[in-house]
C-alpha cells in the first residue's frame, strides 16, 4: 500500500509538471525575442521532468540517481525562490509548487524505498 500511494504520488507530479508543459507552449507561443530562449529552455525542462517523475512512478527501484537528482533540483529551485521572495517576480508561486514537488518527492522516495535503486542486482552466475 506504501509503494501504491508513494508510486501515485509521483504520477500526479507528471501529470501536474504536463500542465506547467501545456503553459510552457503557450508562453513560448508569445514570447518576444529576448525570451523565446528562457522560455522554451524552461518548457523543455519541464518535459524531462514530466519523463523522470514517469519514470520513478513505474519503476521506483530501477533508476538509480532518478530521485536523488529531483530531490537536489527542486530543493535548489525552492531555496532559491525563498532567497529572492521579496524582490522577484513569480518567485512566491514557485516556492509553493517547488516546495510541494520537494514535499511529495520525499514523501514518496520513503514510502517507495527509493535508495534501494542504487542495490546491485544478485549475480545469476
Amino acid at each position: 500500500m506504501r509503494d501504491r500511494i508513494g508510486r501515485a504520488l509521483m504520477g500526479l507530479d507528471a501529470v501536474f509538471t504536463v500542465v506547467a508543459v501545456v503553459n510552457g507552449f503557450t508562453l513560448m507561443a508569445v514570447a518576444t525575442d529576448e525570451t523565446i530562449i528562457v522560455e522554451g529552455w524552461r518548457t523543455f525542462g519541464f518535459i524531462v521532468f514530466v519523463g523522470l517523475w514517469a519514470l520513478i512512478a513505474v519503476w521506483p527501484r530501477r533508476v538509480p540517481g532518478v530521485w536523488e537528482l529531483i530531490l537536489i533540483h527542486k530543493v535548489l529551485v525552492t531555496g532559491l525562490a525563498l532567497t529572492v521572495l521579496d524582490s522577484a517576480s513569480g518567485a512566491a508561486e514557485t516556492a509553493w509548487i517547488d516546495g510541494w514537488l520537494v514535499i511529495s518527492t520525499a514523501v514518496a522516495y520513503v514510502l517507495c524505498r527509493g535508495w534501494q535503486a542504487w542495490r546491485r542486482p544478485a549475480d545469476t552466475a
